[in-house]
């Protein structure tokens, strides 16, 4: 069988997959109903906290040139009490929470800058990038789900950040993963299936992707999936790598596919344009400019690489 990535938790061709490796954290799910260990974990002179608000934390850059989270011990950080989210804890004891705020909090030293995790992802440690990933991932699921969905009364956070509880009907409601397919589709010429949607700016290609939807196994959506956007049937599905995508909520299951047609026919909804394109085709679009990569820090680059063969050409001061 074809093995289409090195150790798919975090690496595809041979080079990390962002957001994907767990940054040596340790979630200790375990802890989150304990509520005497929880407030001894915040209570710990090693912990550290950080903010993240709107999808954004704030960062900055160590004396060595590294980007950073920027973080505190739990005595310094701003009082909530409700939001405050358990991450898990590292290899050497340190326990990490963040904190939901209606606002990032301010510096004195005015060197750290708010981002969001498409920026961030890119520039933090595998570490930094698993807490922020998970953060934003709870603060996004958090905004949008304070009343229960059976009776409508409003919910109460429990579990250090990881369940909604209804206190009218007693229902338990939990943070939801949307399964979303991604897919390098290939024909009998070793071509690769590039699109662009319609909101994207000329020139931008990407592979193809969609929703899973219910009742239906994830080779059947990747099969739909492409069938719908450009009209070319598919045959084989291999599964390459998975990348947690919270914008706001998917998960993003990875896969090379074999094309049974060529032919394409883009619905013109989703995809306005679609093209074949062969390794040498690509590298000079790339040179050139005429196609567009897509964003460093999607598992779609890694799919076109690990076809492609090495990291595809970049404009510069675009990030890999």
């Amino acid at each position: 069988m074809t093995t289409w990535t090195d150790r798919a938790d975090d690496r595809v061709g041979g080079r990390p997959l962002s957001l994907a490796a767990a940054g040596g954290i340790d979630r200790a799910a375990h802890h989150r109903l304990d509520e005497a260990w929880l407030a001894a974990a915040w209570s710990h002179p090693t912990t550290r906290v950080f903010v993240v608000s709107g999808g954004q934390v704030l960062i900055d850059e160590t004396e060595d040139g590294a980007t950073e989270l920027v973080m505190t011990p739990s005595f310094e950080a701003p009082p909530t009490e409700a939001h405050r989210y358990f991450l898990g804890i590292d290899a050497g004891g340190v326990r990490y929470f963040a904190l939901q705020k209606d606002s990032l909090p301010g510096r004195m030293d005015q060197s750290a800058r708010p981002a969001g995790l498409r920026e961030a992802g890119l520039l933090l440690s595998s570490r930094d990038a698993a807490l922020m990933a998970h953060a934003v991932a709870l603060e996004n699921w958090q905004r949008l789900h304070r009343f229960c969905s059976r009776c409508g009364e409003r919910t109460v956070i429990a579990a250090a950040g990881h369940i909604r509880r209804c206190p009218a009907c007693g229902a338990e409601h939990y943070p939801r993963t949307d399964p979303a397919v991604i897919m390098l589709v290939r024909d009998d010429k070793d071509r690769a299936l590039l699109g662009r949607q319609v909101h994207w700016p000329e020139g931008r290609f990407s592979t193809l992707a969609g929703f899973v939807e219910p009742g239906e196994s994830i080779e059947q959506s990747v099969r739909r999936e492409v069938f719908e956007e450009v009209g070319v049937e598919v045959g084989e599905v291999d599964y390459v790598a998975s990348q947690p995508w919270p914008f706001p909520s998917s998960l993003m299951l990875g896969f090379m596919a074999q094309a049974d047609s060529s032919d394409i026919t883009v619905d013109g909804e989703e995809i306005s344009e679609a093209r074949w394109f062969s390794r040498d085709e690509l590298r000079a679009a790339f040179e050139t400019g005429e196609v567009l990569p897509p964003s460093g820090i999607s598992i779609a680059a890694r799919l076109i690489e690990l076809w492609y063969g090495e990291p595809v050409p970049r404009p510069r001061n675009t990030p890999a």
